[in-house]
């Protein structure tokens, strides 16, 4: 299947999955989506990725490297069942505080359940606000993370702005999303399990099949590599990198407020 994806010039904003959408369409019809899958959001990563997000999340938190020591503040965007933001506090020793962040309210009610029976209450609190209008003072953070959200903002460099206005001088960001397979045979492979088997077995399984029609529509849709790190770069970051997951099936990048 031949896509065209969205480069750094744009074009997410009005892209809901193939479907082209009207400026303020997108958000709704994306939150629908979460939604619809939120009390089986491990399920639908565990689809989407052939059960690989956790490596690949375990991965990011070791590259972010949280350090273990009171006061460091993190905010995880589009994480409303804390899955990020659980892995960061653990790795950290429980010592650093995190601020997780959706539009999303149902995705939010199973993150604020879980931190509760995973003893992290304390640690971690939850905000339902927009990732392109964070209702936080400039300079209140030291990491902002976002893992496999960033592809359903409307406007990506609105919510990339954000991210470096609350941030500290010295603070990073760091993303994890699906990309662009870089391997020859995997990228044809992963494209036949996307499009074939996934919906079908969203449905199967959960009774409903148009959610991963649009999340596996919205990965061939985003900006490759190369793109997506010259929008953090555009956004003001420096010393931007990133870094391959299963041969560009995912991929995570890192930017620092210099």
């Amino acid at each position: 299947m031949s896509v065209e994806r969205t480069t750094a010039a744009g074009g997410m904003e009005t892209s809901y999955g193939f479907r082209t959408v009207g400026q303020g369409e997108k958000q709704p019809l994306v939150n629908e989506v979460f939604h619809k899958v939120a009390d089986r959001y491990d399920l639908m990563n565990d689809l989407m990725s052939a059960g690989m997000h956790r490596l690949w999340k375990d991965a990011m938190v070791a590259w972010l490297n949280p350090p273990k020591r009171p006061g460091w503040r993190v905010l995880d965007v589009a994480g409303g069942t804390g899955d990020i933001a659980f892995r960061i506090v653990k790795a950290s020793g429980r010592n650093a505080h995190a601020t997780v962040l959706d539009i999303n309210g149902s995705m939010l009610a199973v993150g604020r359940d879980r931190a509760g029976k995973n003893g992290l209450a304390a640690q971690v609190d939850f905000v339902e606000a927009n990732a392109e209008e964070l209702p936080f003072e400039d300079g209140t953070f030291d990491a902002y993370t976002i893992a496999f959200g960033i592809r359903n903002v409307p406007r990506i460099e609105v919510a990339l702005a954000e991210a470096f206005r609350v941030l500290k001088v010295g603070g990073r960001f760091l993303c994890l999303e699906f990309s662009d397979v870089e391997m020859p045979l995997l990228d044809k492979a992963y494209e036949a399990w996307s499009f074939n088997a996934i919906p079908k077995i969203g449905k199967a399984v959960t009774g409903d099949g148009e959610p991963y029609s649009y999340l596996v529509e919205s990965i061939a849709k985003f900006p490759n590599q190369q793109n997506f790190a010259a929008m953090i770069e555009r956004a003001g970051f420096g010393r931007v990198t990133f870094r391959n997951y299963s041969g560009g099936i995912a991929a995570a990048h890192s930017g620092w407020k210099l």
